[in-house]
């Protein structure tokens, strides 16, 4: 190989690599490629690798994309990043992938529908050989293959892990019920988070199946598009300037709670003494926090490496499930206690009238 193409800075291309080989370019490739049933002897073979070692010889994509071989790179789509939902499962995602040899983008699409639509062309353009999306909604089948974490729509093609959100309101429920907890407010997740619907379809049947009454004025709807305790803390401190005669929150997820048993404690209210508090998915810091959570623990980490696994059965054109479903865990710590009586109840707000 001349010595100007190394110092240049140039890009080694395959052929380049050859003729300093004194090998075919076919050859070189084989070698590189791990191709199977050629009769190369090792000696040849470590040659090949060396040189490429020894001239940071990387491979073109494009080239690749040409020959009809795959990218060994994949797409993920989701909202954002940050410690959570999101995180855990593409933590587990990116285990797998790592481990396989696969590189990954992550594009954030803030639940906007017009990049939702547009990532996946995108990530095809750039030769990714598949798309794991977790919490998006998809309205299309991109044109590649296809895995989805809590996307609750079916779309033909596709496989789909969900969390069985019927048992896991069964255990949240069953856990306050048993504690004596009856009057319980509830939060509903944002429309445009993939687990919303399903999680409170779940709950409210459960809820009609224990006899516990879901009421509207003690039904708290999360809007806002972001991911920390703010989220919980203002809805519940405006609930707690119209109600307090409930003896326990139910919150959408471990972030919402967090917040929750802040906006409890600056109103005055102990957790568990006066409201328990039940989280759902069982972050990093639930079991940290004062009090530690009692949580439904979705197994975040398992669900993304679960995906990232029949996504590369899929990209190799193996069957997997159109729907795999994932089961929760009741996690139980501290922001829970039972009832034992009347004074264990939330206290009344005080009264601001002068005598």
């Amino acid at each position: 190989m001349p010595r100007s193409d190394t110092k240049s800075g140039r890009p080694v291309s395959l052929k380049m690599l050859a003729e300093h080989l004194d090998l075919s370019p076919a050859t070189v490739s084989f070698v590189l490629n791990n191709a199977p049933n050629r009769s190369i002897p090792e000696a040849t073979r470590e040659r090949v690798r060396a040189a490429a070692r020894q001239f940071n010889y990387q491979p073109s994509m494009v080239a690749r994309l040409l020959q009809g071989k795959r990218s060994q790179t994949i797409g993920v789509l989701l909202p954002e990043l940050g410690e959570g939902y999101h995180a855990q499962v593409l933590a587990g995602a990116a285990d797998v992938l790592m481990r396989e040899g696969y590189f990954f983008f992550t594009a954030h699409h803030r639940h906007r529908k017009d990049l939702v639509d547009e990532y996946p062309r995108l990530l095809g353009q750039r030769g990714v050989d598949g798309i794991l999306a977790i919490d998006t909604h998809m309205e299309s089948v991109p044109s590649m293959p296809t895995v989805t974490v809590g996307g609750h729509k079916a779309l033909p093609g596709t496989t789909n892990i969900v969390l069985d959100h019927e048992r896991a309101a069964e255990l949240a429920l069953g856990h306050l019920v048993r504690h004596g907890h009856r009057r319980i407010v509830f939060m509903r997740g944002a429309s445009f988070s993939s687990d919303s619907d399903s999680r409170w379809r779940a709950t409210t049947n459960v809820a009609g199946i224990l006899g516990v009454q879901v009421r509207e004025s003690h039904t708290i709807r999360l809007e806002k598009d972001i991911n920390s305790p703010e989220l919980g803390y203002p809805l519940i401190a405006q609930l707690l300037m119209r109600h307090r005669d409930f003896t326990a929150v139910l919150c959408f997820n471990d972030i919402t709670a967090i917040g929750c048993i802040r906006a409890l404690h600056d109103a005055g209210l102990r957790v568990p003494e006066n409201v328990s508090v039940v989280g759902f998915d069982d972050i990093q810091t639930a079991s940290f926090y004062v009090p530690s959570l009692t949580t439904i623990r979705q197994p975040l980490m398992q669900m993304g490496a679960t995906a990232a696994t029949l996504l590369l059965k899929r990209v190799r054109g193996e069957h997997t499930d159109s729907l795999v479903k994932i089961d929760p865990e009741l996690v139980m710590r501290e922001s829970t206690s039972r009832i034992h009586s009347a004074e264990n109840r939330a206290p009344r707000k005080k009264s601001t009238s002068k005598k």
